[in-house]
Protein backbone atom coordinates (compact mmCIF):
# COMPACT_ATOMS: atom_id res chain seq x y z
CA UNK A 1 0.00 0.00 0.00
CA UNK A 2 1.18 3.62 -0.60
CA UNK A 3 1.53 5.84 2.46
CA UNK A 4 1.65 9.16 2.26
CA UNK A 5 5.29 10.48 4.29
CA UNK A 6 4.97 12.39 7.00
CA UNK A 7 7.08 14.90 5.69
CA UNK A 8 5.13 16.28 2.96
CA UNK A 9 2.28 18.06 5.28
CA UNK A 10 4.30 18.65 9.00
CA UNK A 11 2.21 15.59 10.44
CA UNK A 12 0.88 12.06 10.28
CA UNK A 13 -2.42 12.11 8.26
CA UNK A 14 -5.32 10.22 9.33
CA UNK A 15 -5.74 8.66 5.64
CA UNK A 16 -2.83 6.87 5.84
CA UNK A 17 -3.47 5.41 9.68
CA UNK A 18 -6.81 4.47 8.53
CA UNK A 19 -5.64 2.86 5.54
CA UNK A 20 -3.18 0.81 6.85
CA UNK A 21 -5.94 -0.44 10.09
CA UNK A 22 -8.40 -0.76 7.06
CA UNK A 23 -6.14 -3.25 5.24
CA UNK A 24 -4.93 -5.27 8.36
CA UNK A 25 -8.53 -5.85 9.53
CA UNK A 26 -11.23 -4.58 7.15
CA UNK A 27 -13.84 -5.54 9.95
CA UNK A 28 -12.16 -2.45 11.86
CA UNK A 29 -13.95 0.18 12.91
CA UNK A 30 -12.30 3.17 10.62
CA UNK A 31 -14.07 5.06 8.18
CA UNK A 32 -12.59 7.72 5.60
CA UNK A 33 -15.05 11.00 5.00
CA UNK A 34 -13.77 13.19 2.20
CA UNK A 35 -15.48 16.74 1.63
CA UNK A 36 -15.83 17.24 -2.55
CA UNK A 37 -14.87 20.37 -3.15
CA UNK A 38 -13.99 20.13 -6.77
CA UNK A 39 -17.01 20.70 -8.27
CA UNK A 40 -15.39 24.07 -9.99
CA UNK A 41 -14.17 21.51 -12.64
CA UNK A 42 -17.83 20.60 -13.51
CA UNK A 43 -20.53 22.83 -12.75
CA UNK A 44 -18.91 26.13 -13.44
CA UNK A 45 -20.52 29.02 -11.80
CA UNK A 46 -23.15 27.05 -9.54
CA UNK A 47 -20.17 25.16 -8.50
CA UNK A 48 -20.14 26.78 -5.05
CA UNK A 49 -23.33 26.18 -4.50
CA UNK A 50 -26.28 28.97 -3.37
CA UNK A 51 -25.39 31.65 -0.84
CA UNK A 52 -26.97 31.35 2.21
CA UNK A 53 -28.24 34.87 2.04
CA UNK A 54 -30.13 34.20 -1.53
CA UNK A 55 -33.75 35.45 -1.76
CA UNK A 56 -36.17 33.17 -3.20
CA UNK A 57 -35.74 33.70 -6.99
CA UNK A 58 -32.69 35.66 -7.16
CA UNK A 59 -30.85 32.50 -6.60
CA UNK A 60 -27.20 34.06 -6.06
CA UNK A 61 -24.17 32.00 -6.09
CA UNK A 62 -21.33 32.04 -3.99
CA UNK A 63 -18.00 32.98 -5.23
CA UNK A 64 -15.19 31.24 -5.59
CA UNK A 65 -13.23 33.13 -2.62
CA UNK A 66 -16.09 32.09 -0.29
CA UNK A 67 -16.06 28.55 -1.70
CA UNK A 68 -12.18 28.03 -1.09
CA UNK A 69 -12.95 29.81 2.72
CA UNK A 70 -15.20 27.06 3.56
CA UNK A 71 -12.45 24.94 2.16
CA UNK A 72 -10.38 26.63 5.12
CA UNK A 73 -12.71 26.41 7.62
CA UNK A 74 -13.70 22.63 7.11
CA UNK A 75 -10.00 21.44 6.84
CA UNK A 76 -9.26 23.78 10.22
CA UNK A 77 -12.37 21.86 11.98
CA UNK A 78 -9.93 18.54 11.70
CA UNK A 79 -12.67 15.93 11.48
CA UNK A 80 -12.03 15.41 7.89
CA UNK A 81 -9.50 12.88 6.11
CA UNK A 82 -9.41 13.88 2.73
CA UNK A 83 -10.06 17.81 1.37
CA UNK A 84 -10.46 17.27 -2.59
CA UNK A 85 -10.34 20.27 -4.08
CA UNK A 86 -9.39 21.67 -7.75
CA UNK A 87 -6.26 21.80 -9.04
CA UNK A 88 -6.30 25.62 -8.97
CA UNK A 89 -7.50 25.48 -5.85
CA UNK A 90 -4.73 22.96 -4.43
CA UNK A 91 -2.47 25.29 -6.14
CA UNK A 92 -3.87 28.03 -3.49
CA UNK A 93 -4.84 26.58 -0.79
CA UNK A 94 -2.00 23.44 -0.40
CA UNK A 95 0.91 25.23 -2.19
CA UNK A 96 0.95 28.63 -1.56
CA UNK A 97 -1.18 28.58 1.43
CA UNK A 98 0.06 25.74 3.09
CA UNK A 99 -2.86 24.97 5.06
CA UNK A 100 -2.87 21.36 5.05
CA UNK A 101 1.26 21.45 6.82
CA UNK A 102 -0.62 21.31 10.53
CA UNK A 103 -3.14 19.49 9.71
CA UNK A 104 -4.34 15.83 9.71
CA UNK A 105 -6.16 15.89 6.47
CA UNK A 106 -4.89 14.74 3.53
CA UNK A 107 -5.10 17.31 0.64
CA UNK A 108 -6.46 15.79 -2.78
CA UNK A 109 -7.25 17.01 -6.33
CA UNK A 110 -9.22 16.29 -9.21
CA UNK A 111 -7.02 14.90 -11.75
CA UNK A 112 -9.89 14.37 -14.64
CA UNK A 113 -12.50 15.83 -15.71
CA UNK A 114 -13.94 13.65 -18.31
CA UNK A 115 -16.73 14.80 -20.94
CA UNK A 116 -19.60 13.69 -18.70
CA UNK A 117 -18.96 16.34 -16.01
CA UNK A 118 -18.54 19.29 -18.77
CA UNK A 119 -22.12 20.59 -16.91
CA UNK A 120 -22.00 24.35 -18.52
CA UNK A 121 -25.66 25.79 -18.36
CA UNK A 122 -27.21 24.67 -22.02
CA UNK A 123 -24.54 22.20 -23.00
CA UNK A 124 -25.67 18.65 -24.07
CA UNK A 125 -22.26 16.72 -23.24
CA UNK A 126 -23.48 15.03 -20.57
CA UNK A 127 -26.06 13.37 -22.88
CA UNK A 128 -23.26 11.83 -25.21
CA UNK A 129 -20.84 9.26 -24.12
CA UNK A 130 -18.08 10.25 -22.02
CA UNK A 131 -15.05 11.27 -23.13
CA UNK A 132 -11.44 10.93 -21.29
CA UNK A 133 -10.38 14.32 -20.38
CA UNK A 134 -7.48 15.59 -18.44
CA UNK A 135 -7.28 19.76 -17.48
CA UNK A 136 -5.04 19.15 -15.07
CA UNK A 137 -1.66 17.99 -14.99
CA UNK A 138 -0.09 15.90 -11.79
CA UNK A 139 3.07 18.20 -11.90
CA UNK A 140 0.37 20.94 -11.41
CA UNK A 141 -0.82 19.31 -8.94
CA UNK A 142 2.21 18.00 -6.95
CA UNK A 143 4.19 21.64 -7.34
CA UNK A 144 2.05 24.30 -8.85
CA UNK A 145 4.17 23.92 -12.34
CA UNK A 146 4.71 22.13 -15.46
CA UNK A 147 8.09 20.10 -14.71
CA UNK A 148 8.47 19.61 -10.97
CA UNK A 149 11.72 18.34 -9.54
CA UNK A 150 11.48 15.33 -7.28
CA UNK A 151 11.96 17.65 -4.48
CA UNK A 152 9.48 19.74 -5.16
CA UNK A 153 6.84 16.79 -5.57
CA UNK A 154 6.32 17.47 -1.51
CA UNK A 155 4.79 21.04 -2.10
CA UNK A 156 1.17 20.00 -3.75
CA UNK A 157 -0.85 17.28 -3.13
CA UNK A 158 0.38 13.71 -3.60
CA UNK A 159 -3.08 12.33 -4.18
CA UNK A 160 -6.17 12.65 -6.52
CA UNK A 161 -9.56 11.66 -7.63
CA UNK A 162 -9.50 9.88 -11.24
CA UNK A 163 -12.65 9.09 -13.01
CA UNK A 164 -13.87 6.70 -15.24
CA UNK A 165 -17.44 6.55 -16.88
CA UNK A 166 -17.68 2.84 -19.01
CA UNK A 167 -21.20 3.15 -21.34
CA UNK A 168 -20.90 -0.36 -22.15
CA UNK A 169 -19.41 0.87 -25.81
CA UNK A 170 -15.99 -1.06 -26.73
CA UNK A 171 -15.24 1.94 -28.77
CA UNK A 172 -16.12 4.56 -25.73
CA UNK A 173 -14.96 1.97 -23.00
CA UNK A 174 -11.46 1.05 -24.48
CA UNK A 175 -10.29 4.83 -24.63
CA UNK A 176 -11.60 5.34 -21.46
CA UNK A 177 -9.43 2.35 -20.38
CA UNK A 178 -6.31 3.64 -22.48
CA UNK A 179 -6.65 6.98 -20.51
CA UNK A 180 -6.64 5.36 -17.75
CA UNK A 181 -3.71 3.29 -17.96
CA UNK A 182 -1.50 5.89 -18.82
CA UNK A 183 -2.62 8.19 -16.20
CA UNK A 184 -1.33 5.10 -13.79
CA UNK A 185 2.12 4.60 -15.12
CA UNK A 186 2.91 8.59 -15.20
CA UNK A 187 1.22 8.53 -11.32
CA UNK A 188 3.86 5.85 -10.65
CA UNK A 189 6.52 7.27 -12.06
CA UNK A 190 5.96 10.63 -9.89
CA UNK A 191 5.44 8.74 -6.69
CA UNK A 192 1.79 10.26 -6.88
CA UNK A 193 -1.78 8.50 -5.58
CA UNK A 194 -4.97 8.33 -6.84
CA UNK A 195 -8.45 6.58 -5.67
CA UNK A 196 -10.37 5.81 -8.62
CA UNK A 197 -14.08 7.13 -8.98
CA UNK A 198 -16.88 4.50 -11.00
CA UNK A 199 -19.46 6.46 -12.25
CA UNK A 200 -22.92 5.18 -13.38
CA UNK A 201 -22.91 4.90 -17.57
CA UNK A 202 -24.17 8.29 -18.85
CA UNK A 203 -25.05 7.38 -22.17
CA UNK A 204 -25.68 3.87 -22.40
CA UNK A 205 -28.78 3.94 -25.32
CA UNK A 206 -29.69 0.35 -26.21
CA UNK A 207 -27.51 -1.14 -24.40
CA UNK A 208 -27.72 -0.02 -20.82
CA UNK A 209 -26.80 -3.32 -18.17
CA UNK A 210 -29.50 -4.94 -16.38
CA UNK A 211 -27.78 -4.46 -13.19
CA UNK A 212 -25.95 -1.67 -12.63
CA UNK A 213 -24.60 -2.45 -9.40
CA UNK A 214 -23.37 -5.91 -10.88
CA UNK A 215 -22.13 -4.45 -14.09
CA UNK A 216 -20.38 -1.78 -11.96
CA UNK A 217 -18.52 -4.01 -9.76
CA UNK A 218 -17.23 -6.44 -12.47
CA UNK A 219 -15.80 -3.70 -14.25
CA UNK A 220 -13.87 -3.00 -11.60
CA UNK A 221 -12.90 -6.27 -10.66
CA UNK A 222 -11.77 -6.57 -14.04
CA UNK A 223 -10.38 -3.34 -14.94
CA UNK A 224 -8.04 -3.90 -11.96
CA UNK A 225 -7.09 -7.44 -11.78
CA UNK A 226 -4.11 -6.51 -14.66
CA UNK A 227 -3.03 -3.42 -12.21
CA UNK A 228 -0.17 -4.05 -9.41
CA UNK A 229 1.69 -2.50 -7.06
CA UNK A 230 1.84 1.23 -6.40
CA UNK A 231 -0.38 1.59 -9.79
CA UNK A 232 -3.83 0.55 -7.86
CA UNK A 233 -5.81 2.86 -6.43
CA UNK A 234 -5.67 3.33 -2.32
CA UNK A 235 -9.71 3.34 -2.36
CA UNK A 236 -12.64 2.97 -4.71
CA UNK A 237 -15.68 5.24 -4.43
CA UNK A 238 -18.61 4.38 -6.46
CA UNK A 239 -22.44 5.19 -6.42
CA UNK A 240 -24.38 3.21 -3.58
CA UNK A 241 -26.36 0.51 -4.88
CA UNK A 242 -27.50 -1.05 -2.09
CA UNK A 243 -26.25 -3.42 0.37
CA UNK A 244 -25.97 -6.56 -2.08
CA UNK A 245 -23.60 -4.72 -4.46
CA UNK A 246 -21.94 -3.20 -1.15
CA UNK A 247 -21.62 -6.45 0.71
CA UNK A 248 -20.56 -8.44 -2.94
CA UNK A 249 -17.74 -5.33 -3.97
CA UNK A 250 -16.29 -5.81 0.06
CA UNK A 251 -16.01 -9.08 0.08
CA UNK A 252 -14.28 -9.65 -3.07
CA UNK A 253 -10.77 -8.71 -2.57
CA UNK A 254 -9.93 -6.97 1.36
CA UNK A 255 -7.20 -5.09 -1.11
CA UNK A 256 -9.95 -2.88 -2.47
CA UNK A 257 -11.76 -0.45 -0.19
CA UNK A 258 -15.14 0.63 -1.18
CA UNK A 259 -16.22 3.99 -0.63
CA UNK A 260 -19.43 5.80 -1.83
CA UNK A 261 -20.37 9.15 -3.46
CA UNK A 262 -22.77 11.37 -2.13
CA UNK A 263 -25.16 12.19 -4.81
CA UNK A 264 -27.76 14.81 -4.78
CA UNK A 265 -28.80 16.43 -1.48
CA UNK A 266 -32.37 14.92 -0.48
CA UNK A 267 -33.00 15.46 3.44
CA UNK A 268 -30.69 15.20 6.04
CA UNK A 269 -31.73 11.94 7.17
CA UNK A 270 -31.18 10.76 3.41
CA UNK A 271 -27.44 11.69 3.87
CA UNK A 272 -26.83 9.67 7.31
CA UNK A 273 -28.50 7.00 6.11
CA UNK A 274 -26.73 6.66 3.42
CA UNK A 275 -23.60 6.44 5.02
CA UNK A 276 -24.82 4.34 7.97
CA UNK A 277 -26.19 1.99 5.48
CA UNK A 278 -23.56 1.65 3.56
CA UNK A 279 -20.54 1.46 6.15
CA UNK A 280 -23.23 -1.39 7.53
CA UNK A 281 -22.49 -3.52 4.54
CA UNK A 282 -18.99 -3.20 3.63
CA UNK A 283 -17.90 0.56 2.43
CA UNK A 284 -15.18 1.90 4.82
CA UNK A 285 -14.76 5.47 2.94
CA UNK A 286 -17.55 8.35 2.00
CA UNK A 287 -17.13 11.08 -0.26
CA UNK A 288 -19.91 13.88 0.19
CA UNK A 289 -20.12 16.68 -2.06
CA UNK A 290 -23.21 18.55 -2.70
CA UNK A 291 -24.39 16.99 0.80
CA UNK A 292 -22.16 19.09 2.45
CA UNK A 293 -22.24 21.90 0.60
CA UNK A 294 -25.44 22.23 0.42
CA UNK A 295 -26.02 22.14 4.25
CA UNK A 296 -27.57 24.48 6.86
CA UNK A 297 -24.06 24.58 8.95
CA UNK A 298 -21.23 22.58 7.06
CA UNK A 299 -18.94 22.33 10.27
CA UNK A 300 -21.91 20.44 12.33
CA UNK A 301 -23.13 18.51 9.34
CA UNK A 302 -19.80 16.99 9.07
CA UNK A 303 -19.45 16.92 12.71
CA UNK A 304 -22.77 14.59 12.43
CA UNK A 305 -20.88 12.25 9.36
CA UNK A 306 -17.76 11.77 11.96
CA UNK A 307 -20.01 10.53 15.04
CA UNK A 308 -22.68 8.36 12.14
CA UNK A 309 -18.86 7.02 10.48
CA UNK A 310 -17.10 6.26 13.52
CA UNK A 311 -19.97 4.68 15.91
CA UNK A 312 -20.69 7.94 18.21
CA UNK A 313 -24.46 7.84 17.01
CA UNK A 314 -25.78 4.38 15.58
CA UNK A 315 -29.05 5.57 14.49
CA UNK A 316 -29.80 8.04 11.38
CA UNK A 317 -32.98 9.33 12.96
CA UNK A 318 -30.83 10.06 16.09
CA UNK A 319 -27.97 12.06 14.00
CA UNK A 320 -31.02 14.19 12.66
CA UNK A 321 -32.14 15.30 15.58
CA UNK A 322 -28.71 16.16 17.10
CA UNK A 323 -28.22 17.89 14.26
CA UNK A 324 -30.77 20.43 14.36
CA UNK A 325 -30.38 20.74 18.24
CA UNK A 326 -26.95 21.40 16.96
CA UNK A 327 -28.85 24.08 14.35
CA UNK A 328 -30.34 25.39 17.23
CA UNK A 329 -27.30 26.10 19.40
CA UNK A 330 -25.54 28.01 16.78
CA UNK A 331 -28.70 30.02 15.55
CA UNK A 332 -29.59 28.78 12.25
CA UNK A 333 -32.50 28.13 10.67
CA UNK A 334 -33.10 25.05 9.02
CA UNK A 335 -34.46 24.09 5.86
CA UNK A 336 -36.98 22.28 6.91
CA UNK A 337 -38.90 21.24 10.25
CA UNK A 338 -37.16 18.11 12.08
CA UNK A 339 -40.20 16.38 10.93
CA UNK A 340 -39.71 16.91 6.95
CA UNK A 341 -36.34 16.32 7.26
CA UNK A 342 -36.75 12.70 8.87
CA UNK A 343 -38.10 12.11 5.80
CA UNK A 344 -36.74 9.46 3.23
CA UNK A 345 -37.38 10.58 -0.02
CA UNK A 346 -35.99 7.69 -1.51
CA UNK A 347 -34.05 9.55 -4.19
CA UNK A 348 -33.77 6.41 -6.25
CA UNK A 349 -37.76 6.16 -6.63
CA UNK A 350 -37.76 9.43 -8.15
CA UNK A 351 -36.01 7.58 -11.61
CA UNK A 352 -38.00 8.97 -14.80
CA UNK A 353 -39.99 11.78 -12.84
CA UNK A 354 -38.10 15.01 -12.22
CA UNK A 355 -41.20 17.16 -11.97
CA UNK A 356 -43.40 15.02 -9.27
CA UNK A 357 -42.67 15.39 -5.72
CA UNK A 358 -40.82 12.54 -4.35
CA UNK A 359 -41.79 8.88 -3.03
CA UNK A 360 -41.34 9.47 1.14
CA UNK A 361 -41.53 7.41 3.97
CA UNK A 362 -41.03 8.44 7.24
CA UNK A 363 -37.55 7.99 9.42
CA UNK A 364 -38.58 5.90 12.34
CA UNK A 365 -38.45 2.71 10.57
CA UNK A 366 -35.42 3.05 9.05
CA UNK A 367 -36.11 0.93 5.94
CA UNK A 368 -32.63 -1.27 5.15
CA UNK A 369 -34.14 -1.58 1.42
CA UNK A 370 -36.55 0.28 -1.22
CA UNK A 371 -38.39 -2.41 -2.59
CA UNK A 372 -39.92 -0.20 -4.95
CA UNK A 373 -36.35 1.20 -6.14
CA UNK A 374 -36.34 -2.80 -6.86
CA UNK A 375 -39.17 -2.74 -9.05
CA UNK A 376 -38.02 -0.03 -11.47
CA UNK A 377 -37.37 -1.03 -14.96
CA UNK A 378 -33.31 -0.70 -15.87
CA UNK A 379 -33.85 1.87 -19.00
CA UNK A 380 -35.94 3.83 -16.36
CA UNK A 381 -32.69 4.19 -13.55
CA UNK A 382 -30.74 5.02 -16.89
CA UNK A 383 -32.98 7.95 -17.85
CA UNK A 384 -33.24 8.52 -14.62
CA UNK A 385 -29.59 9.17 -13.39
CA UNK A 386 -28.91 10.83 -16.89
CA UNK A 387 -31.61 13.72 -16.18
CA UNK A 388 -30.10 13.86 -12.85
CA UNK A 389 -26.26 13.90 -13.95
CA UNK A 390 -25.70 17.37 -12.91
CA UNK A 391 -26.46 16.69 -9.25
CA UNK A 392 -24.87 13.03 -9.29
CA UNK A 393 -21.18 14.62 -8.15
CA UNK A 394 -20.76 13.35 -4.62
Amino acid sequence: MQLGPESIHGMQKSLDTKLARILADPTCGDFIIADAKDADMAFGIAAPGQSPEHHAQEGRFRSLQEYRQLVRENVQQGLLDIMLTSASTNELLTVKERIFDQSSTTPAARVNDTTDIHLATGSNYAHEPSRPFRTATIDHIMCGHADCNPAQRVLGADLGLYSVTFNNDIERDLETLEAYGTFRIEAETKGFRHFLEVFNPNACGNYCPEDLGRFINDQIARTLAGVVGKGKPIFLKIPYHGPEAMEQLASYDRTLIPGILGGSSGTTFDAFFQLWEAKKHGARAALYGRMINNSEHQASFIQHLRWLADGDLNNPEEAVRSYHAALQNNGVQPYRSIEDDLISTRRLAAYGNTTASPTTTNASTTPTRDPTVEKIPQNEKVKWSLDRWQRVLG
